[in-house]
């Protein structure tokens, strides 16, 4: 089996642009940032304001993308540069490419006229059907289409070897991961572009997990001290990708590897109890992990972050411990990779010899990653 590295992290969020925003966050120097005000009483940890044109030159793309296609998109052009490859069509066009996505943006304005006018409607089915099939272009539904971001990663970085999204939620990152690791150390491929994006600051994503009970819906709290008063996530606006590569193949071109990937593990079980610690427990000793640093992606919910705590505990009881949650909110498909990419800039800055990220989802799926240096 061949050795697994990363050359390239792109990172955006709340917490700013790159990686050494992102240890600055971590490192706790400064409040996290939050809205509470624009979807009271649920507070948002926004993205930052980004100049586009930095990773999306053409203005026609911009405005054909939603946001989170956006954040993705500007991340992947981070890692890309980071590894020493932006400018390498030839290599580009050999990389595969793995996406953890949700589902698209609604178009807020054509849902208000639908609910207002389906209450004076006569026939509110008939009406419902005229005005789905008039208001609702073809382009627009396309648009909300999950592999578009890979699409766009596509067009604007000419990224064009193989393409896979993955969907699923919090698993969703931790299988892209996944799959990317285990081809690389199959022989089966040389580089990968793999990574998620989310957008948090939408009102149907909000009602969503709202209906669920699991929002947070008080001012901003780091995601342990939510449990006494109920618990729930604050969600984030983010996006991370990362160059995944061979060892042999990161020497060939003499790229810098910052940390290696040693395994990934992926599960879900059903919840119960004691499960998550369950889960992993065997993940972390499936992986060998004997961590001196924790990126945890735990979300704030009750029951299930207590649960993820215990087993952390008992599995790395010196370690230092961070939740992605603290400092970019809870990202959904970019959860994961996000954990990933703050371990593997610890590690390549000497701050770590060894992290575990983990992934717990607020409903399902259960996760770790073990990097090691490189």
């Amino acid at each position: 089996m061949r050795d697994v590295v990363i050359t390239g992290i792109g990172l955006v969020s709340s917490a700013g642009e790159g990686v050494e925003a992102h240890l600055a966050a971590l490192s706790g120097s400064a409040a996290p940032k939050t809205d509470g005000e624009t979807f009271a009483p649920y507070p948002v940890h926004p993205a930052v304001a980004l100049d586009w044109d930095k990773q999306i030159a053409k203005k026609s793309d911009q405005r054909q993308m939603e946001a989170w296609q956006k954040l993705g998109v500007y991340a992947a052009g981070l890692a890309l540069e980071a590894a020493g490859v932006k400018d390498d069509a030839a290599l580009k066009g050999q990389m595969h490419l793995i996406v953890a996505a949700g589902g698209g943006e609604r178009d807020y304005a054509v849902d208000g006229q639908i609910l207002t006018g389906l209450r004076q409607a006569e026939n509110p089915g008939v009406f419902l059907n005229e005005r789905l099939m008039g208001d609702l272009r073809p382009t627009l539904f396309l648009a909300q289409l999950s592999n578009l971001l890979a699409g766009n990663i596509s067009i604007v970085h000419g990224v064009t070897g193989a393409s896979r999204t993955f969907m699923g939620e919090e698993s969703s990152g931790v299988d892209a991961l996944r799959v990317a690791q285990s081809r690389i150390a199959s022989g089966q491929n040389d580089i990968f572009l793999v990574g998620g994006a989310y957008n948090a600051e939408r009102p149907d994503v909000l009602l969503i997990y709202e209906m669920g009970g699991f929002l947070w819906k008080k001012p901003y709290r780091p995601v342990r001290e939510r449990i006494p008063e109920g618990g729930g996530m604050i969600l984030g606006s983010g996006a991370c990708f990362l160059v995944l590569e061979s060892r042999e193949h990161a020497a060939a071109r003499g790229a810098k590897s910052l940390a290696t990937i040693a395994g990934v593990a992926s599960d879900r079980s059903r919840r119960e109890p004691g499960s998550i610690a369950k889960a992993l427990r065997a993940q972390a000793e499936k992986l060998g992990a004997k961590p001196d640093v924790v990126i945890s992606g735990a979300t704030g919910v009750k029951g299930t972050t207590e649960d993820e705590q215990v087993a952390l505990t008992e599995l790395a009881p010196t370690a230092a411990i961070h939740a992605t949650g603290d400092v970019v909110g809870h990202t959904m498909e970019a959860q994961a990779p996000i954990g990933v990419g703050l371990a593997a800039a610890l590690i390549a800055e000497g701050r770590a010899g060894e992290a575990l990220v983990t992934s717990v989802g607020h409903w399902r799926g259960e996760g770790a990653v073990r990097l090691t240096k490189a």
